[in-house]
């Protein structure tokens, strides 16, 4: 039963399938333990009559036997020829029933049960001693009588048992199809629901079998409502993220255009070049966030070189920021191994590198200071990185902001999409690390604040 029932796709038709196969597997369980204990109990009723049979037979005296020699004894009832006994004295046939053949129905020279092969026929014979050692009765019946009888016995069992599985088949089909059909109704509240229905699904009706699955069905719901706002409003402000460099592109391309000396049009082609950059600036970390979301919140375990992604963003930064040599101070701690592991891919070590001391470099002006500083935390087996600036810093209601999509401090002066801090944030929620962000107490600005298990390179 177990091989086919996987194929059976519907609940209904697997527990009716079930339940019935097990009816039917108990049913003739039933039939042949009734049919072997039948059989036995009539048997040994029917081995009665025929010792009692016998002893009767063996009461009369030879005398008796004798002058009934050959005499066949009249057929009482339609069942008596099934039955039949013999008389024999030495190797003489004394006296028989009407059906009895006359061939010994069994061996003459022991007493009690046994059974033999008559012309075709199967006989269950009884021998019995006379009060004359050599007088031998014989009492036998056929085992088609016995059968017979069996059948007889079983039939007014078994037919209301057979009337019975159809009426209990069908009860079983009523209760399995009405215990499966808050299911039915679920699976089409699902199929109706609108794609953008995020309601979640009633459980009130619902088998307590199946609620933790409604359950997590609308938590799924509610996941995916979050989900897509988040990305709604992502495009929305990508949108309108992007319409700003592209527009500033435009008016530039126009003043270009309409220039009327070398120097402007050249001023023009300039203020082109960095809006342009700008725009590949916010899609690159456009893309990188989205390709963080996808992620799922997921991220497969990965180290990198810490130093190795430092020294390419002080790289980087020189052609962006300049005197990065002057403003920038990076420090390790003499304990921490010359090789520093960070617990993320090197790309995203390098991203979230790139954006933390792009965004100290860029607050604290032209002339500000920025300091990083890899050290052990006070609990040992982590460490910690630490970014500080000589920037304004933030407020506390700027603080509770920043990490937030294309959020930016207004009248800073300084360009940028506020991707920057939504990537840093992502990454450390994949990795598990946290992130701290406070005023610096020594640099006067923002001081932000990187922990993780230690491990080395």
């Amino acid at each position: 039963m177990t091989r086919w029932l996987p194929q059976v796709r519907s609940l209904q038709s697997r527990l009716l399938f079930s339940v019935m196969g097990l009816s039917v597997l108990v049913w003739l369980v039933t039939i042949l333990a009734t049919w072997s204990d039948t059989e036995h109990e009539v048997g040994e009723l029917l081995d009665a009559h025929l010792s009692q049979a016998a002893s009767l037979l063996v009461t009369l005296p030879l005398e008796e036997l004798s002058r009934l020699r050959l005499q066949e004894s009249p057929n009482l009832h339609e069942y008596q020829p099934k039955v039949v006994f013999q008389a024999w004295h030495l190797d003489e046939l004394v006296a028989k029933s009407v059906t009895a053949p006359r061939m010994p129905l069994g061996n003459r020279q022991t007493v009690g049960f046994s059974t033999g092969e008559i012309e075709g026929e199967h006989w269950r014979v009884f021998a019995a001693k006379g009060n004359d050692p050599h007088v031998m009765i014989l009492v036998g019946e056929k085992d088609v009588a016995r059968t017979d009888v069996i059948y007889a016995s079983l039939r007014s069992v078994i037919w209301p048992v057979s009337l019975a599985l159809p009426l209990m088949a069908l009860g079983v089909w009523l209760a399995v199809r009405h215990a499966v059909k808050p299911l039915k109704e679920l699976g089409q509240t699902v199929a109706h629901r609108r794609a953008d229905d995020d309601s979640p699904l009633p459980d009130g009706n619902v088998p307590s079998e199946a609620k933790p699955l409604v359950q997590e069905l609308n938590r799924l719901f509610e996941r995916s409502a979050r989900l897509l706002a988040s990305e709604r409003r992502f495009t929305a402000d990508a949108a309108h993220e992007l319409r700003t460099p592209i527009a500033a592109i435009r008016i530039q391309t126009q003043v270009a255009q309409g220039a009327q000396d070398d120097a402007e049009r050249e001023d023009a082609f300039r203020q082109t070049l960095l809006g342009c950059d700008r725009a590949a600036h916010l899609v690159d970390q456009l893309l990188q966030l989205a390709r963080l979301e996808a992620n799922g919140g997921t991220t497969e375990p990965a180290t990198s070189d810490l130093r190795a992604s430092l020294e390419r963003v002080q790289q980087e930064l020189k052609a962006t920021h300049p005197n990065t040599d002057r403003r920038l101070r990076v420090e390790v701690d003499a304990p921490i191994s010359t090789q520093l592991a960070s617990p993320m891919p090197q790309g995203l070590t390098h991203a979230v590198l790139r954006n933390l001391l792009d965004n100290a470099l860029r607050y604290s002006g032209p002339t500000g200071q920025v300091q990083l500083k890899v050290h052990s935390c006070p609990q040992q087996e982590r460490l910690c990185l630490t970014v500080e600036d000589s920037g304004p810093g933030l407020t506390e209601a700027q603080l509770a902001q920043l990490g937030e999509r294309f959020f930016r401090v207004l009248g800073s002066g300084q360009s940028g999409s506020g991707l920057g801090w939504s990537i840093v944030r992502r990454v450390a929620t994949l990795h598990h690390i946290t992130v701290d962000t406070d005023r610096s107490p020594r640099m006067g600005g923002l001081r932000v604040r990187l922990e993780w298990n230690h491990h080395r390179a």
